[in-house]
């Protein structure tokens, strides 16, 4: 019998990602990531009170993670009627695709994350890019891009590059985009992981109803194994991304863990007095060794140029059991650019070594 699929299935690619299995389904226990930009400090301690009530794993969960959208409710001032809850943020991204991009334009500023270009070639959208470094830059000529009745991706902070829009320019698309019935799906992941500014638009979301906001519990309170994100959007964009997503998408374990981190009031602010440290003393350090060259971040990862091959440098940190991920893989991008995260002093320090023995 032949199987039947739709050319965009067929064509499809998988995204790279950075993390332990990304080498491979084996790894070294003692192997040090530097290659997912997870919270340094990890998750709040108080994430373990979720896991005391074990009965919670032969129940199924609540399909609409009305606990959690309260609580979320009550950590962004947003109403719940206005917040969805995804297996991850990468689920939202692929959701929303489905269910306003089909045959669509798309216009995404590269590098960037890969799953944007990904989930909406998936639908057959058709995509135009836009390459910069800094958007602040290029901001007029990348309004000039956005079509009617289009939708723009924009990650803020951006991922690779540590980059920051302003919160005016972030406007500028916004309303740019708005004038021309477009959309805008902004992703906020890093937002909270940025010390002493704040470049949200979220409080805009009132104002602008072409506005869908991508966020992700994954990143500022590192519950990457438990696959949880969210997104804002007006109630009718939410409504139907609520209707679209799987049942019981989000399993108990990780609503309740969720909630357990957003009652931790001190977790950010510890982990951005890190952030902060860290990112100077990195930056510094690594643009002092011959070969490398760090770009300025703005959040908890640094994009680094080098000399060395990506794919030569990562497999000889591999041999001092060091992950950095080879950036290679993102458009926009080449052989030239690692991506590390940043973590703790200790463990940043090993980093620092290791690049100045290659």
């Amino acid at each position: 019998m032949k199987i039947r699929v739709p050319e965009a299935i067929t064509n499809h690619k998988v995204a790279s990602h950075g993390g332990i299995f990304s080498i491979g389904p084996k790894h070294n226990p003692k192997l040090l990531d530097f290659s997912s930009n997870v919270n340094p400090l990890g998750f709040p301690p108080s994430v373990k009170n979720a896991f005391k009530n074990l009965s919670q794993i032969s129940i199924y969960p609540d399909p609409d993670s009305n606990e959690l959208r309260t609580a979320l409710q009550k950590f962004i001032g947003i109403s719940k009627n206005q917040i969805v809850v995804g297996n991850g943020a990468t689920e939202i991204i692929y959701n929303y695709c489905t269910a306003f991009l089909k045959n669509q334009n798309v216009l995404i500023p590269i590098p960037t994350f890969s799953e944007y270009e990904s989930a909406a070639k998936l639908h057959n959208a058709k995509l135009y890019f836009f390459k910069t470094m800094d958007l602040n830059k290029d901001l007029d000529e990348f309004n000039n891009m956005i079509s009617e009745k289009n939708c723009v991706f924009l990650c803020n902070p951006n991922n690779p590059t540590g980059s920051i829009l302003k919160k005016q320019n972030v406007l500028r698309i916004i309303e740019s985009a708005y004038n021309k019935s477009a959309m805008v799906f902004l992703d906020e992941c890093f937002i909270e992981l940025v010390p002493d500014t704040n470049e949200s638009v979220i409080s805009y979301l009132r104002e602008f109803d072409n506005l869908f906001i991508l966020r992700s519990l994954t990143k500022s309170f590192g519950l990457a194994g438990l696959r949880i994100g969210y997104g804002i959007g007006n109630k009718k964009i939410i409504e139907i991304l609520q209707k679209i997503k799987i049942p019981w998408n989000v399993s108990g374990t990780a609503q309740q863990s969720a909630i357990m981190a957003l009652s931790d009031k001190s977790h950010i602010p510890k982990t951005l007095n890190l952030i902060k440290k860290e990112s100077k003393f990195l930056i510094n350090s690594i643009s002092n060794i011959p070969g490398f060259t760090c770009y300025n971040s703005a959040t908890n990862f640094i994009l680094i140029r080098s000399d060395i091959p990506s794919s030569k440098l990562q497999s000889k940190l591999l041999k001092k059991n060091i992950l950095v991920r080879d950036c290679s893989t993102f458009r926009g991008l080449n052989s030239s650019f690692i991506r590390i995260a940043i973590r703790t002093h200790k463990e940043n320090i090993r980093l620092i070594e290791a690049l100045k023995e290659q």
